[in-house]
């Protein structure tokens, strides 16, 4: 395995154990998310580009759109939680609570 995939496999796997054990605050978990994100984009960036691929060229830039849709998503929630509940805790949210 190169330093590069041990690197990018590593981000992934420390990114999801942050997101499954600091579960405290719903900034911390979004920047966990991100990272996932953030490192499936340049997997899939190296493995398009060294398979060379030209039909899945497009596939890289999608996943960064739809991340970047997510984070804008994450971050309106987090607005909105942050004015009704006054705080960003994730053990103050419920679903069955309006």
């Amino acid at each position: 395995m190169s330093p590069m995939h041990f690197t990018l496999n590593s981000t992934f796997a420390l990114s999801i154990m942050g997101l499954s054990m600091h579960r405290t605050h719903l900034v911390s978990a979004l920047l966990c998310i991100e990272g996932m994100m953030l490192a499936l984009f340049v997997t899939i960036t190296m493995f398009f580009s060294t398979m060379q691929l030209p039909n899945m060229a497009s596939a890289p830039i999608m996943l960064l759109a739809f991340s970047a849709c997510e984070a804008s998503t994450g971050l309106a929630l987090l607005v909105a939680t942050s004015r009704t509940h006054g705080n960003d805790h994730l053990k103050n949210l419920s679903l069955l609570r309006c």
